[in-house]
C-alpha cells in the first residue's frame, strides 16, 4: 500500500460538518442517537449489523498491527490505549479479546440473553470477557454516552470511562491521570462528531505524544485535526491506495446528499460511496523520527 503526508492548510477548510450544541455533528448523515446511549449495548448491535457495520472489524485489524510494534519498545504494562467516542467498548472488546465484530452481533441479538436486564447482562458479558481476554492491555475510553461508557466499564472491556465533553472543555484533574500513561488513540466512528479541541486537550494531558489512528469518512476533512497533532510534535500519514467500507447508506437520501458532498470537494466515488456504502479512509500521525524508521505503508502492509 502507498502512503501519503498530509499537507497542512494555512486555514480550515470547509468539512461539510454542521455545528450542533454539542460540538460537530455530520448534516445530511443518518442519526442513531436512539442507540448510543442505552443502558446496555444490544439495541446498537442489532440496528447496526443491519446496515453492514463493519469499521470496527478493520479497526481491530489495524490497532493490533498499531500496538505490536509499540509494544518492541515498551511493555504491555507502560502502554495504555485510549478510544474516543468508545461508545459500548466495541473497539476495545476487539483489540483486547479472541473475538470478531461478528461474534459480537451474534452475542447481541441471541434469544439467550434477549430477557436478561441490562444489569444481569453487564455480569454476564464481564465474564464473557474474561474468558477471552488475550492481552493485558490497559484500554481507556471517552464518549459523551454516559450509559454507554458506565457499561463498558462495568463489562470489564474499559479499565477507565469517561463521559467528559473535551469539545467543550478541557479534561477534569482525574480524567488527566488516566490520560498520562496513554500510548495510542484511536477512533473509528467519531471525526466530524469530535474536532481539533478533543485531540488538542487529549493531547496536553498525555505527556509525551502518543500515536493517533483514525478512520475518516472521505467526505470529512481530516486536515484540522492533523494540524493540530502536528503542534503536538506528529506527522501524519494516509494510505493512499485503500479505503474501508463503513457501513451501507440507510436510504437514498443519504447516499444523494453523500455524493453531492464527494462531488463538491472533488472525490470519484466511484466502486466505493457510488455503490451504496460509506468509506472511509485511514489516517496514521506519529513523531517524525518513527515515520522515517517505518512509513505507514510498510507498517499496514500485513493489513
Amino acid at each position: 500500500m502507498a502512503s501519503q503526508r498530509v499537507t497542512m492548510p494555512r486555514h480550515e477548510e470547509s468539512n461539510g460538518v454542521a455545528e450542533t450544541e454539542n460540538g460537530h455533528a455530520k448534516d445530511g448523515k443518518a442519526r442513531f442517537d436512539h442507540i448510543y446511549n442505552q443502558p446496555d449495548p444490544r439495541p446498537y448491535f442489532q440496528t447496526l449489523e443491519r446496515f453492514g457495520y463493519e469499521i470496527p472489524a478493520h479497526g481491530q485489524a489495524m490497532f493490533r498491527v498499531l500496538v505490536a510494534k509499540l509494544l518492541e519498545e515498551r511493555s504491555p504494562e507502560d502502554l495504555a490505549v485510549l478510544d474516543l467516542c468508545c461508545s459500548y467498548g466495541v473497539n476495545a472488546a476487539l483489540l483486547n479479546h479472541d473475538l470478531t465484530l461478528g461474534d459480537l452481533y451474534e452475542r447481541y441479538r441471541s434469544p439467550e440473553l434477549a430477557g436478561l436486564s441490562s444489569e444481569e447482562l453487564a455480569d454476564d458479558d464481564a465474564e464473557f470477557y474474561s474468558k477471552r481476554r488475550r492481552s493485558p492491555l490497559r484500554t481507556l475510553g471517552i464518549d459523551t454516552a454516559d450509559q454507554a461508557v458506565g457499561y463498558a466499564a462495568r463489562a470489564g472491556l474499559l479499565a477507565e470511562g469517561s463521559h467528559e465533553n473535551l469539545e467543550m472543555a478541557g479534561p477534569s484533574e482525574g480524567l488527566n491521570r488516566c490520560l498520562a500513561g496513554v500510548g495510542l488513540v484511536t477512533v473509528t466512528g467519531g471525526i466530524g462528531y469530535i474536532s481539533e479541541h478533543t485531540f488538542d486537550r487529549v493531547l496536553q494531558g498525555t505527556g509525551g505524544p502518543p500515536w493517533v489512528a483514525s478512520f475518516v469518512l472521505r467526505w470529512v476533512s481530516y486536515n484540522p485535526i492533523a494540524a493540530v497533532l502536528e503542534k503536538h510534535g506528529l506527522v501524519t500519514e494516509t494510505l493512499a491506495t485503500r479505503t474501508f467500507p463503513q457501513r451501507r447508506f440507510t436510504d437514498e437520501g443519504e447516499r444523494a446528499y453523500v455524493l453531492a458532498e464527494l462531488a463538491r470537494i472533488g472525490i470519484d466515488p466511484t466502486g466505493k460511496e457510488a455503490e451504496g456504502q460509506y468509506h472511509a479512509d485511514f489516517y496514521l500521525s506519529r513523531p517524525a523520527a518513527h515515520v522515517k524508521a517505518l512509513p505507514l505503508e510498510e507498517l499496514a502492509a500485513g493489513v
